[in-house]
């Protein structure tokens, strides 16, 4: 019979904004309250230095307009779009993101690009999931941003 043991193992003294990244970007009053009421441990009780990721959270774009198209089944109407430029690079160098989205049930499929230049070597990794997982090849048509389905 083995005896469960216990291993110690001292931690780095974590700044707050390492905490605020752990923490999902909680706003400064928050993390604050933790602080001091001793919930984590920080030797300093203010940033450093501005979070670049908490503006883009908060940062949104319009809505989709209603297209007047009706689907009846999962796949039969994919839209995709490639957000141009991110104002800042992720941590792997991606400022491009590539989106299919179905149209009924709102599935998205999400790619980080480093180049705009990847788009189509993209669409060909979506086009080979949709035939391979799906046995469905797509018909390109004209409205733009729009990818139809046929079986």
């Amino acid at each position: 019979m083995s005896i469960p043991q216990a291993f110690w193992f001292p931690c780095i003294v974590a700044t707050t904004n390492l905490w605020h990244n752990c923490l999902g970007h909680p706003t400064p009053r928050i993390l604050n309250l933790l602080v001091s009421g001793n919930k984590i441990v920080s030797p300093s009780r203010r940033f450093l230095a501005q979070c670049q990721a908490c503006p883009l959270g908060k940062s949104s774009r319009q809505l989709l307009q209603p297209t007047g198209h009706k689907t009846t089944t999962p796949l039969d109407l994919i839209f995709s779009d490639v957000w141009d430029h991110a104002p800042m690079f992720s941590s792997y160098g991606f400022c491009y993101f590539f989106i299919f989205i179905d149209l009924h049930t709102k599935h998205i499929w999400y790619y980080p690009l480093v180049a705009k230049s990847d788009v189509f070597s993209i669409f060909q990794r979506f086009q080979h999931l949709l035939s391979v997982g799906f046995h469905l090849r797509l018909n390109l048509f004209k409205l733009i941003g729009a990818v139809n389905i046929i079986n």
